[in-house]
């Protein structure tokens, strides 16, 4: 699945924040398809859309 990276928090978020869960919340509620991945390389969550062809260059 190719996807393009909306936003980035790192994961070491206060107690009961979740940033990038709120984040997506919101992309949701506009209509986008915005989900949330861990990336463990760079220890952050990313919001996530599925990326269309054209921004995949396919």
């Amino acid at each position: 699945m190719r996807a393009t990276v909306l936003e980035r928090f790192p994961a070491g978020a206060p107690r009961g924040s979740w940033p990038a869960e709120e984040c997506a919340a919101r992309l949701r509620a506009e209509g986008r398809p915005a989900t949330v991945v861990m990336d463990l390389k760079s220890d952050a969550f990313l919001v996530v859309v599925p990326a269309r062809d054209e921004e995949c260059g396919t």
